[in-house]
């Protein structure tokens, strides 16, 4: 079975750091993008970071570009999000996904690309909360 958990989440003061992993199993790591998206209350669903099969390269959204960090230890078929300098606006129940190809942003700006994104995969979220 597809198994994607993230974990890491938890509530911090504004302008610190959190740290997210997405533990992957089940498919062929290598083959996916693996990224980020949260859904805050009364939001739309925000991609917010991927790194490409392979780790080549790597996507952010401008509401988080310079503060999170997306990496990967595919030894481990894991990959975080490190991130640092937090806003409450970043308060969201955070989900890790494998993309077939890597979007962040709006997922409505993307041709073909709607929820639940039947042709991805994301497991349960983690809730990260910050405080002002």
């Amino acid at each position: 079975d597809v198994q994607l958990q993230a974990s890491g989440g938890g509530l911090v003061q504004a302008g610190g750091s959190l740290r997210l992993s997405c533990a992957a199993s089940g498919f062929t790591f290598d083959d996916y993008g693996i990224g980020w998206f949260r859904q805050a209350p009364g939001k739309e669903r925000e991609g917010v970071s991927c790194i490409s099969s392979g780790g080549g390269r790597t996507y952010y959204a401008d509401s988080v570009k310079g503060r999170f960090t997306i990496s990967s230890d595919n030894a481990k078929n894991t990959v975080y999000l490190q991130m640092n300098t937090l806003k409450p606006e970043d308060t969201a129940v955070y989900y890790c996904a494998a993309y077939l190809e890597c979007w962040v942003g709006d997922y409505r700006d993307y041709v073909g690309r709607e929820f639940p994104f039947p042709r991805d995969y994301w497991g349960q979220g983690t809730l990260v909360t910050v405080s002002s």
